[in-house]
């Protein structure tokens, strides 16, 4: 069964170099695994926080609930708009002195922050009395935006006529997440004299 060897020159190799080999062997195996680990690791973090960027982009964005006008006293256009916004649903907490918003119309296009501190023709008001502030924390919370169109405050214009009737407006809000919501928004084509306000 087993075979006895004669020859001297035929056994196995042992000692020191063996030795030195086999822990290159181990170290080297060591140093690549470390690195996959590492490598698996950095991947790992990245997609995760690609993956929470993405998700905000989609679903920290405004709702819409209404949008109004202020009629100019001399019945010549709209002069003020009121957003009554909201979170949309699954959205997490927005504050609204971190999003800008975009008018695009007949008249051009402006962007601007809701930034009440720095553009005094925008103005944001808490219209349930929970005094958050400008951040939306909940479903159930509703901010008024009022917007001044044409303002004349030095530094602080936002740059956009008056709506004049049957004038078309797209108002896009960007929230601080890079998430949007756009309003397509009308004005009628006839305002009496009676009407302070109109639904846009």
């Amino acid at each position: 069964m087993f075979e006895t060897l004669l020859d001297e020159e035929e056994r196995g190799q042992v000692g020191i170099g063996t030795l030195i080999v086999f822990i290159a062997m181990v170290l080297v195996a060591a140093i690549a695994a470390g690195v996959l680990i590492n490598t698996a690791g950095f991947l790992q973090t990245q997609a995760e926080a690609t993956g929470q960027e993405s998700t905000s982009q989609v679903s920290d964005r405004l709702q819409v609930v209404s949008t109004s006008g202020n009629v100019t006293a001399t019945n010549d256009g709209i002069n003020e708009l009121d957003f009554v916004v909201a979170l949309a649903p699954g959205s997490s907490p927005v504050d609204l002195q971190e999003t800008t918003a975009e008018f695009i119309g007949q008249d051009g296009q402006a962007t601007f922050d809701l930034n009440d501190n720095d553009v005094a023709e925008v103005t944001t008001t808490d219209i349930i009395g929970t005094d958050k502030g400008n951040i939306l924390t909940d479903n159930s919370d509703r901010v008024n935006i009022n917007i001044v169109l044409n303002g004349s405050a030095s530094g602080a214009d936002i740059d956009y006529a008056q709506l004049a009737e049957g004038e078309r407006l797209t108002v896009t809000f960007t929230t601080a997440a890079g998430a949007t919501t756009t309003k397509e928004i009308r004005v009628p084509t006839t305002i009496t004299s009676e009407d302070s306000s109109v639904r846009l």
